[in-house]
């Protein structure tokens, strides 16, 4: 179903309309919000590895599509029963509206909602909100579609902030930070005391390292392959760093001597299979691999089942920081402003819309750290 026509407010948006192709730069309508939907004008959309995924076919996703699941703005308009938003508050995205009604939603895990309206990349309804001057309607990924300069998501999409806090460090909010923060404080409960190593310094990695010095973590150890990236590290908690080279097992030695044998948590944030194994492989006993990085659909790992059991090792998943976004958005919204959270350390481009293939490119090669579309 669509509700788009050819009248009604205009945004640029980043289209996709096949994998593997460049995206485009285009010219839509959107759709006035309905009853329980709100309009957000954009002002940041960070840059992540999950939207390469979908761009570049690893992670199979319908088309024609706007870009973007890591967003924030300002709400301009609301539809009918809107109770919780108004026009002219800050707001970031989530990019998981849970149905409310499966069993991990009744039991208080809506990030582990399996039916979320969110994957079919609609309204709950089944409706489109953006289409083209033609009338034909363009998706919006995971029915926020923050890469465009507006976006009609549901009520429950668009949490409120505090007052504040810079729309570039909001839209990360919205991701990866609750992604990575949630990872160490919510999925693993991390123990103050503990010692720590995160594989991988993106947003989502300096974000576990971000979360690991909240939560009073003893030892911080930054491991990635890029000097500059390990030196960024050090400024949002980590105590040791790292360079890892193609010999896994230097690095392993190199990880053990730093926390008498090895650490107690080792997060894995890139989404590699043989940084995966290498997390489960430098694990000590009774040591815990969270895998918070997501690999291509296909991709396994493997490990040795033995010295899992025998040393009581073990492996945990972690989606989206098994965020509840109403609660821990506005949370770490508040950490940000006491400064106890830099999320502004983990930006180092701010592009437009017409950048965002370069953005890609840098992402494919690793280098550099978030880069945040910002609009007008």
């Amino acid at each position: 179903m669509t509700i788009s026509s050819t009248s009604g407010r205009r945004a640029r948006g980043a289209v996709l309309r096949a994998v593997g192709k460049p995206t485009e730069v285009e010219d839509l309508v959107v759709a006035e919000p309905r009853a329980g939907e709100v309009r957000v004008r954009m002002l940041a959309s960070g840059v992540c590895h999950s939207d390469l995924h979908v761009r570049d076919g690893e992670w199979p996703r319908p088309t024609p599509i706007v870009m973007g699941h890591e967003g924030a703005g300002i709400i301009e308009a609301i539809g009918p029963g809107v109770t919780s938003l108004r026009p002219g508050q800050p707001v970031a995205l989530s990019w998981l509206v849970p149905c409310g009604v499966c069993r991990s939603c009744r039991a208080g895990r809506p990030w582990a909602c399996p039916d979320s309206p969110s994957f079919r990349h609609r309204m709950p309804d089944g409706a489109t909100v953006l289409a083209t001057d033609d009338g034909d309607a363009v998706l919006s990924y995971c029915g926020i579609g923050t890469m465009a300069g507006a976006a009609v998501v549901p009520e429950a999409a668009a949490i409120a902030l505090p007052d504040g806090v810079d729309p570039t460090a909001a839209a990360l909010i919205g991701c990866c930070v609750s992604t990575g923060v949630g990872a160490v404080v919510k999925t693993a409960a991390l123990p103050a005391g503990a010692s720590v190593a995160v594989i991988g310094l993106g947003g989502v990695g300096l974000s576990c390292v971000m979360g690991a010095a909240l939560a009073g973590a003893t030892r911080i150890v930054a491991i990635d392959r890029i000097e500059a990236k390990l030196a960024v590290a050090t400024t949002v908690g980590a105590t040791d760093g790292i360079r890892a080279t193609p010999d896994r097992q230097a690095t392993i030695d190199a990880l053990r001597d730093l926390t008498d044998g090895g650490p107690d948590f080792i997060f894995e944030a890139i989404g590699r299979t043989d940084t995966v194994e290498l997390a489960i492989e430098a694990l000590p006993l009774d040591g815990t691999a969270v895998l918070v990085g997501m690999t291509p659909f296909e991709a396994r790992a493997s490990f040795a089942v033995y010295p899992l059991v025998d040393g009581s090792r073990r492996i945990l998943g972690s989606n989206y920081g098994f965020a509840d976004p109403p609660v821990d958005f506005p949370r770490y919204a508040a950490l940000h402003l006491a400064g106890r959270l830099p999320i502004e350390r983990l930006i180092d481009r701010r592009i437009g819309l017409d950048d965002l293939e370069g953005a890609f490119d840098r992402l494919r090669a690793g280098e550099g750290l978030r880069t945040v579309v910002v609009f007008d």
